[in-house]
């Protein structure tokens, strides 16, 4: 072969050599950026109308726009007079409402979620159950993720997971440092069962003078909420939960009233809001096992449960009826 051959077969295969070694940098590049070693799963679960026409048979439903939190025109009372006081409604605490809400820098829910076709949801309950569950990978896929009260998040993130969309609470059951167990963006959302829940966020929003008085123990003092975060439930949906989903009296007779539980006013929630709702962490020991944990954490047993003012057999029965339904199905151990 001569010279000259010699440079034209070198140069005819420039372009080829040049193409394979693209293709090979780009294959290596997609690998390393993008692949985690396994088949994708998906992130979501698909949406099934024969779900939201099961609810809707219910005549539960506020529908599917229904806005969660309290706002500032609330006050003009354009979509619901407000009859009852707290815990199903505001009548009487519309001045110490406004104050607060004031102070709140946004009212709804984030606009990634709002816009999807197909809201997921799972509830997270903070009972025994889930320990040693390994569900904290699924749980962190779902679009909104609920939290209750003061569950905590680190140290139990392989069964829990450390994603927080939504976390109800009330003053008693707050963690003075929301951001250890919770996300930056996390809202949370205050459940007002009484006139002095909303007294003690006014207070620590204008650094008020603090009151000690609590329920069951004294609220945080100190409270490290962001304003950005901050929502306040509609009482309208605890009043449906407890009417319509629990046929709980909203006036009753006997002295000690009976009031639905922060876990199944989430479940309610999320039924209100997102098109496939799951659950975790649901479920009491039974009756006889009065020392048996009731928490994933820390200490509690059923026997301080005794002289609370919620039906745990009528909640359990209520959700499996909804399972019946269709309408939840709880997330398995692996």
């Amino acid at each position: 072969m001569t010279l000259k051959a010699t440079k034209v077969w070198f140069f005819s295969l420039v372009p080829v050599v040049l193409f394979f070694i693209c293709y090979y940098c780009t294959q290596i590049y997609f690998d390393s950026c993008c692949s985690t070693g396994k088949s994708p799963q998906p992130t979501v679960f698909l949406c099934d109308n024969s779900t939201v026409k099961k609810w809707n048979t219910l005549n539960l439903s506020m529908g599917r726009n229904a806005e969660l939190f309290l706002k500032m025109e609330d006050f003009f009372w354009k979509k619901h007079m407000s009859i009852h006081a707290l815990p199903y409604g505001i009548k009487g605490s519309e001045f110490m409402l406004l104050k607060i809400l004031a102070m709140v820098s946004s009212y709804g829910m984030p606009a990634n979620i709002e816009s999807l076709d197909c809201r997921t949801c799972v509830v997270i309950g903070n009972s025994f159950s889930i320990k040693n569950s390994s569900l904290g990978e699924i749980i962190n896929k779902y679009d909104v993720v609920i939290r209750l009260n003061n569950a905590p998040v680190r140290g139990f993130e392989e069964d829990v997971g450390n994603k927080t969309t939504l976390r109800l609470f009330y003053p008693e059951s707050a963690s003075p440092n929301p951001g250890l167990h919770n996300n930056p963006d996390t809202l949370l959302v205050l459940v007002p069962f009484k006139d002095h829940d909303l007294r003690w966020l006014k207070v620590i929003l204008y650094n008020e003078k603090r009151v000690l008085k609590g329920f069951w123990k004294p609220p945080p003092q100190i409270w490290l909420g962001g304003t950005s975060q901050i929502r306040v439930l509609d009482p309208y949906f605890l009043r449906l939960t407890a009417s319509n989903l629990l046929k709980i009296p909203l006036k009753p007779n006997r002295q000690q009233p009976v009031h639905p539980t922060t876990g199944i006013l989430a479940v309610f929630v999320a039924l209100n809001y997102c098109d496939v709702v799951h659950l975790a962490g649901f479920g009491y020991p039974e009756a006889r096992n009065q020392q048996y944990p009731i928490h994933y954490y820390g200490q509690d047993t059923l026997k301080s449960m005794k002289n609370s003012n919620h039906d745990l057999n009528q909640e359990a029965q209520v959700l499996k009826r909804l399972e019946e339904q269709g309408l939840i199905s709880y997330l398995r151990h692996s």
